[in-house]
């Protein structure tokens, strides 16, 4: 079938990928040939050479990376694939043409993070997205397994409070304020319509309190399902994609037999096991709170009605709940990742039976609340809930103190100089998905009391006249802390705004510097400088969400013990102070409550529109670019990782291609698709390792991957990885905000990894070649430099002479070393 090309601006193809089947052909028993080469580069023929683009974050078309309107898919499905030039198809074929340039081709990714609209729902997963994170952040350390362990069952403990959260805040706006509250006033319920037949000034079937909340269970049991649902499905799109089969070369080995780095093990590209396992446990755990909520608001009544036979069955659903919460701790703790082996075996029985248990509980729940109690009459906020939330934040600021102790102890015994916040990084980023966490939910629950309440707050009357009592005090309480905290931004950004202006003025004179012989001109050096200046602001990321971090876990305490303490809204436990205490009380509760609902409301325009309009989807893909890049470790309804399906389609494509043609590849990653270069090259057998070149631009490696996951991405690594690929250079600038050197230190004799900075704009004022201004190209454009084709071409140059293939025979053919590589296939994507 010949390759059909794609419009200058439009989506690939539907067609079959060279290395595909017709649906109703059988497949085939053995390696697919590739139709455009079958035997590889003629014998007595030069051996081309390949370069493989990987675009950055915010994706890219591969008509814009490889300059060319007509392009082709040559492999790969409509979510990733590698494209081609139209006339380089068949470029294999014609090596003599190729002797003096590569053959392009393009890696298009983009779609993993920002392809389809239902994509921005991913908004509303962001603390779990940012939890996950904070597995990641681990700190370096030498050898110390089990204090390792105990960082990894903190952080997936801190996960799995935020599902409670979740599913808990789902449950107060449902149950608590609708169903209980509201249908249970006949002010509240007369003014909402659609709640006439839950109301008690009606006298239905459905105006009992137990019945009006189990019914209002259904809400957040949905949710908890919904979010399995996800879960599974993306489960088995990205953790289910085969990475590359492991061979006897396959991971670098230290001198003393472990594994270096992480990212060559076998495993790490493939946790479905874990993923299954902790999907399970987060989902039984939000059947637990929903029957929860249902069975101790019921039980307390009945002990109040003196019914010993529905006492005893409360009695024994709580005890069933307590046991069930007990078993998804166990579960959530007892198992890590398995890295070291390439892990195909599924907990099935775990996997299906604990969910299955926890809603077989809820609907006992369900058949319990439901049982007729005619006297039973609801008021103020329904049982259990301020305690729930409660415990919740104080567990959360428990398991956060403790994180920080044993990241401080990771560090201390294997200190790295550039890492974040001496350690702290994780701890810090985790409290930043539990202060998301409170915003949402909190957030939704101000909101949804304030509309049903109408003209009233919630909270701050009492009496019979109230409606509405509102959400548990400790919500309003968290919300009250939004304003000081958003004071504590304010202040930073005023501060690193000043320090800007001032490093402008200081980098002046080494701009003018950096072009001699021009004229200078204020203006011109002062944009360039100003570049610089605000591009160096990234390295000054850390003191910020130190700073933030910590106000936030300072507020959040102050805000528990209040509520504890005096277990009333701000507004009213401040009366009685001095009058401005009191009047600065009263605006932060209420700029607090407005603030915390109209980041939920802004949170979710946001997603509306980036689900109708692809541009704004495409900014959102920018943030789950380098917030999902790592596998789900802590939280199994975070966002996917994407780089569990783009490291295995590139380590395939350049084993195969390799194998098959003996020729030379270089491997070029620009930003993002750096740190996806360096995990494929990382994951390929040495021997085909010894052919690839590595090429990286605007990486972000050391500056923000090896500060802020030093275990990963730290010194030992990077050097490591520079071991195993002698052929890696490194393209920067300073006006870069995300991209920097990676600092590794070669041996002697051997080749810097990174490049003098590049000069960017390329030319200070106009000159012949450059008539009009050249822009400043800050992160993006590497490629325009001349320097970018020059060290390409010398990478190629320093990678060994390519090894003519053998000739295809019996049953041999297409297999060069026992890597257990497709050697026919054009390099086929998984999946």
């Amino acid at each position: 079938m010949p390759p059909v090309p794609t419009a200058p601006d439009g989506p690939a193809p539907e067609t079959l990928a060279p290395d595909a089947h017709a649906p109703d052909d059988p497949a085939p028993d053995g390696p697919v040939p590739d139709p455009r080469t079958p035997e590889g580069p003629s014998a007595d023929g030069p051996v081309p050479a390949l370069e493989l683009l990987v675009h950055g974050v915010g994706g890219a078309t591969p008509q814009d990376m490889l300059g060319d309107p007509r392009t082709v898919r040559v492999t790969g499905d409509d979510t990733a694939a590698v494209f081609r030039r139209t006339e380089d198809v068949d470029a294999e074929e014609r090596p003599a043409e190729y002797g003096d340039r590569p053959i392009p081709e393009a890696y298009v990714w983009s779609n993993l993070t920002s392809g389809n609209g239902t994509r921005a729902l991913w908004l509303l997963l962001l603390p779990f997205m940012v939890v996950n994170l904070a597995h990641w952040m681990r700190p370096t350390t030498d050898g110390h397994a089990r204090t390792i362990r105990i960082y990894g069952v903190l952080v997936r403990l801190v996960a799995l409070t935020l599902t409670f959260l979740l599913v808990a805040a789902a449950c107060e706006v449902a149950m608590d304020l609708t169903a209980w509250q509201c249908a249970g006033s006949a002010a509240c319920s007369g003014k909402k319509s659609w709640l006439g037949f839950l109301s008690t000034a009606n006298g239905g079937w459905w105006s009992q309190p137990g019945r009006r909340i189990a019914l209002a269970a259904l809400v957040p049991a949905a949710l908890t399902g919904l979010l399995w649902y996800l879960s599974h499905r993306t489960w088995s799109a990205y953790e289910s994609q085969q990475p590359l089969p492991a061979s006897d070369d396959a991971a670098p080995v230290d001198p003393e037999g472990g594994i270096v780095p992480a990212f060559g093990r076998p495993g790490f590209w493939y946790g479905r096991r874990l993923v299954a396992r902790l999907r399970a446990a987060h989902t039984a755990a939000g059947f637990v709170v929903v029957s929860a909520a249902l069975t101790v608001a019921t039980a307390r009544y009945d002990r109040s009605a003196d019914n010993s036979v529905l006492d005893a069955c409360g009695w024994a659903l709580q005890c069933v709940l307590a046991a069930g919460f007990v078993l998804v701790v166990l579960v959530v703790c007892r198992r890590g990742r398995s890295e070291s082996r390439f892990d195909r075996v599924l907990d099935r029985a775990l996997v299906t039976l604990l969910p299955a248990a926890a809603l077989a509980v809820l609907v006992l729940a369900v058949l319990y609340a439901t049982w007729s109690r005619p006297d039973w009459k609801s008021y103020g906020q329904l049982t259990g809930g301020p305690r729930a939330f409660g415990i919740l934040a104080l567990a959360q600021l428990v398991l956060i103190l403790a994180l920080a102790a044993v990241a401080l102890l990771l560090h201390h015994r294997a200190p790295v100089v550039r890492t974040v916040m001496r350690g702290l990084g994780g701890p810090a980023v985790a409290m930043l998905a539990c202060a998301l966490g409170g915003v949402m939910s909190g957030g939704v629950a101000q909101r949804v009391a304030d509309w049903l309440d109408g003209p009233g707050t919630p909270g701050m009357t009492t009496g019979p006249a109230d409606a509405v009592s509102g959400p548990p005090v400790l919500l309003t309480w968290q919300a009250s802390v939004i304003p000081p905290l958003l004071l504590v931004l304010l202040l930073l950004a005023v501060h690193y705004g000043a320090r800007t202006w001032r490093t402008r003025s200081a980098l002046r004179p080494r701009v003018e510097a950096d072009y001699p012989g021009e004229n200078p001109d204020p203006v011109r050096t002062g944009r360039i400088a100003l570049t610089r200046a605000a591009a160096a602001l990234t390295d000054h990321a850390p003191r910020m969400v130190a700073a933030v971090s910590g106000t936030a876990l300072v507020l959040g305490a102050v805000a528990l013990l209040g509520a504890y303490l005096y277990d009333e809204v701000p507004g009213r436990a401040a009366k009685g102070t001095p009058t401005p205490v009191e009047a600065v009380t009263h605006t932060s509760q209420a700029l607090g409550s407005w603030l915390v609902g109209l980041g939920f409301l802004l949170l979710v325009t946001w997603g509306r529109r980036a689900y109708r309009d692809p541009k704004a989807r495409r900014t959102i893909g920018i943030l789950w670019d380098v917030g999902t890049f790592w596998p789900r470790a802590a939280h199994p309804f975070a966002p996917p990782c994407y780089a569990e399906r783009a490291v295995p389609d590139l380590t395939w494509r350049m084993a195969t291609w390799t194998e098959r043609t003996r020729g030379r590849l270089v491997i070029s990653g620009h930003s993002q698709g750096s740190v996806l270069a360096a995990a494929a090259v990382w994951q390929l057998p040495r021997h085909i390792r010894r052919r690839v070149a590595l090429l990286t631009h605007g990486a972000p490696l050391e500056r923000l991957y090896g500060r802020w996951f030093p275990a990963y991405f730290g010194p030992a690594s990077l050097r490591g990885l520079h071991d195993e690929v002698d052929c890696w250079r490194n393209l920067w600038r300073h006006t870069d905000p995300i991209g920097g050197p990676v600092r590794v230190v070669p041996d002697e004799g051997r080749h810097p990894v990174d490049r003098d900075a590049l000069l960017d704009p390329l030319v200070y004022g106009r000159t012949r070649e450059h008539p009009l201004p050249a822009p400043i190209l800050g992160h993006s454009d590497y490629q325009a430099d001349p320097v970018f084709a020059a060290e390409r071409d010398k990478l190629l140059e320093r990678l060994p002479e390519p090894v003519l293939p053998r000739q295809q025979t019996g049953d041999g053919a297409g297999r060069g070393d026992n890597s257990g590589v497709d050697q026919g296939s054009s390099g086929r994507s998984s999946g």
